[in-house]
């Protein structure tokens, strides 16, 4: 008797341990989901690489910027520093030590291929291409595995090596002309993305004498062989496109 008494107390313990528990779970309502982490705000459009083009003059560094279809280059020419800008509708193109350079409206043809690349700069591969080069070998360069594009014709050679991932970022581009038998040299470098760039950076600095002209007046002067501005235009396919 004395052994079913203590049975019978040990259940009924333990019956009002599992009541009282379950009046807890009650009274703190459904168990909730577990929250989600924050989601990761997206990497900008952003890009940055150096590059050292080597010719029989010596080595021009240039430093490329861009956001979205927006470019800046900075390239220091004979102890000059030139800037080339490259917004939506304009192409500006100055010297920052004297602060005088030119403003051109944009082709409506370069306005429209700026949606056809997801960048402004770094597209040899896509130039060559459109030319007729063809993947001709595949090397390590940089401890990379590139693929080299080459096209040949009646004015010379044009070779690039390209990286074998999606975003097919140019590492060298080497070009050989006919007519003067001179090869120049590009080398890239440092490739970054998803910088934070400000859009005011894509602007020219204040007290920048700028004499805009139209892209018409610019083929004016292009045709006739007048001086534009103390600078020389670059990226040209960024002005009238390909």
């Amino acid at each position: 008797m004395r052994g079913r008494r203590r049975r019978n107390s040990c259940s009924g313990v333990a019956a009002a341990v599992l009541l009282a528990l379950a009046g807890a779970a009650a009274a703190q309502g459904p168990e909730k989901p577990a929250a989600k982490p924050p989601a990761e705000a997206p990497r900008p459009n952003t890009w940055y690489a150096q590059a050292l083009a080597h010719s029989d003059a010596g080595i021009n560094v240039t430093h490329f910027w861009s956001k979205d279809d927006q470019l800046r280059a900075e390239t220091v020419i004979a102890g000059r520093r030139i800037v080339t800008i490259v917004t939506s509708d304009t192409y500006y193109a100055y010297d920052l030590l004297v602060r005088t350079g030119i403003a051109v409206q944009r082709s409506p043809q370069a306005r429209k291929q700026d949606a056809e690349r997801s960048r402004p700069f770094g597209n040899e591969l896509l130039a060559v291409q459109r030319q007729g080069a063809e993947r001709v070998d595949q090397e390590i360069l940089g401890g990379r595995k590139v693929s080299v594009y080459q096209v040949t014709d009646a004015e010379g050679r044009r070779r690039v090596w390209v990286t074998e991932d999606d975003m097919r970022l140019p590492l060298r581009l080497e070009v050989y002309r006919r007519a003067t038998q001179q090869t120049f040299r590009t080398d890239f470098l440092n490739w970054q993305r998803g910088l934070p760039i400000a859009d005011e950076f894509f602007l020219p600095e204040p007290g920048v004498a700028l004499a805009p002209l139209s892209f018409e007046q610019y083929i004016a002067k292009e045709a006739a062989r007048e001086p534009l501005g103390p600078v020389p235009v670059l990226y040209t396919d960024l002005l009238h496109g390909y």
